[in-house]
């Protein structure tokens, strides 16, 4: 197959995705919640990202795609002890998003999902200070996440505590 047949495959596979997701959005009730929006919100906002992204991806084929520019080093074989590590994030989120709760689990994903990242670009293990920086930054992220959706939209997410903060 030819480089750019792919990569219009790709952009239309996308757009047809985003076109999917869209029509089941259409069935889901639109009344707004205690938050002001309702629960077909976020299912149209990702559709019409998946169509955006889509229809640019086609028009990049169109115009000549990718196959011009230099692959970066290493990209043909990938780089399997990075993409193993994210794995384990996602994993392990999975595993124990209901014993630690939503915002330790999202930490825990995101300190080993940084770690990938950090092997896949060749550098040296982060240390107590790097994994100290990824864990606070994860509670960081998790944490406003979790008290906008369980306080704000009222949607229930797995917590630590019964109060509703962790």
């Amino acid at each position: 197959m030819h480089p750019r047949a792919a990569e219009l495959g790709v952009g239309a596979g996308m757009a047809a995705l985003g076109g999917l997701l869209a029509v089941g959005a259409v069935s889901i009730p639109s009344e707004a919640g205690y938050g002001g929006v309702g629960p077909n919100f976020l299912p149209w906002v990702v559709a019409v990202g998946l169509l955006a992204c889509g229809a640019l991806l086609v028009w990049q084929a169109a115009r000549g795609g990718f196959q011009d520019r230099e692959a970066p080093e290493g990209s043909a074989h990938g780089d399997w002890r990075g993409f193993a590590w994210v794995s384990a994030g996602l994993l392990t989120n999975a595993a124990l998003i209901t014993r630690l709760g939503f915002v330790l689990s999202c930490a825990l994903c995101f300190v080993l999902a940084a770690r990938g990242f950090e092997v896949s670009q060749g550098r040296p293990a982060p240390g107590v200070r790097g994994t100290l920086v990824s864990t606070v930054t994860g509670l960081a992220i998790a944490a406003p996440v979790y008290w906008m959706f369980t306080k704000l939209l009222g949607i229930n997410l797995p917590g630590l505590t019964s109060t509703g903060w962790l």
